[in-house]
């Protein structure tokens, strides 16, 4: 790595390097591989919250050695950006060189929080799915609703989709896309009850909300069916939460310090991280008549798992600016 200069990479360039959701999955996995063996540095994210309300931004640092992987993202998320035709979710992550602790790039974030959180659902559903899982629900037709079904594209053999959002445009322009982009059918539905029944995979991907609303009632959920709360238990009744047989997150340490900040209040017990359940120390599904569920945080592991890729299939394109330290 460069010792007296760093490598800016924009939006487009990030996502010009052109790393597919595969290899995505494929760091994920050695990543959790090694938090479940006690081999990697994360503590939990601090954040900030300017103006209140449910605006985060958050500073979200990990080590990895086995990847030669640190650094820190810088990540915010303001629900309310969509009237200013502004995504959601903004940032930046820094990449250092962990020998020497230098920086070797700065890159926009957006693209990589999209899709490590896509392929963090399908590194969970291989563990807690049912291998022949066809149809997916999808509650939260945005960037989130595009990237989960892109990873679960990936490892399950996907047949059908139910989509549904508050906007029907957007339920329109989402069935349009990714029923082309995955030959897959995507059957636009009016309710939020018929994104969940029926179906073999479940995910909830609107807005992060400490007080949930709740929508998503007991009964919906089918036996055998696994649910990935992308956006926490925002759309979830703690009833319906309470059917699942096993109740996941990628971190304990950081689901307990949400609990404590307010989020997560009436989630069930515990059974599982995802690096227990990857190196094998807590078994994933059973049985086929289980409801398994997730509760995804996001967590840095996941950025760094996947910026040291970006780094170098972006130095050898020739991609991004260098900048003197």
């Amino acid at each position: 790595m460069q010792s007296n200069k760093l490598l800016y990479l924009s939006q487009d360039e990030v996502t010009n390097v052109g790393l597919t959701m595969s290899e995505i999955i494929e760091a994920l996995e050695v990543a959790f591989m090694e938090k479940g063996k006690g081999r990697t540095e994360m503590p939990p994210k601090p954040g900030i919250h300017p103006g209140g309300g449910d605006n985060f931004i958050h500073a979200m640092p990990a080590y990895i050695p086995a990847l030669k992987a640190a650094g820190v993202k810088w990540v915010s998320g303001f629900p309310e950006n969509y009237n200013l035709g502004l995504p959601y979710i903004t940032g930046l992550l820094i990449l250092n060189d962990p020998e020497t602790g230098l920086p070797v790039a700065v890159m926009d974030c957006v693209w990589i929080t999209a899709m490590r959180t896509g392929a963090a659902t399908a590194l969970s559903a291989r563990y807690l799915a049912r291998p022949e899982s066809a149809v997916a629900g999808m509650l939260g037709c945005g960037v989130q609703g595009r990237t989960n079904v892109e990873a679960l594209n990936v490892l399950f053999p996907l047949k059908k989709v139910m989509a549904y959002d508050v906007s029907s445009e957007a339920v329109d322009r989402y069935a349009d896309e990714i029923g082309s982009r995955f030959d897959l059918e995507v059957v636009p539905v009016d309710t939020p009850r018929e994104a969940v029944t029926g179906c073999d995979i479940v995910v909830t991907s609107g807005p992060i909300l400490k007080k949930p609303h709740a929508t998503i009632q007991a009964g919906w959920l089918e036996e055998g069916a696994f649910a990935s709360l992308v956006d926490f238990d925002s759309y979830w009744h703690a009833d319906a939460m309470g059917e699942t047989t096993k109740f996941c997150t990628d971190d304990t340490q950081q689901l307990r310090h949400y609990q404590q900040t307010g989020y997560f209040q009436e989630i069930p017990p515990l059974h599982a991280d995802l690096g227990e359940l990857v190196a094998g120390q807590k078994p994933g599904r059973e049985t086929a008549s289980e409801r398994t569920m997730t509760a995804n945080l996001g967590l840095a592991l996941d950025d760094m798992a996947v910026a040291p890729i970006i780094y170098r299939k972006a130095v050898e394109k020739g991609l991004g600016t260098w900048l003197p330290l």
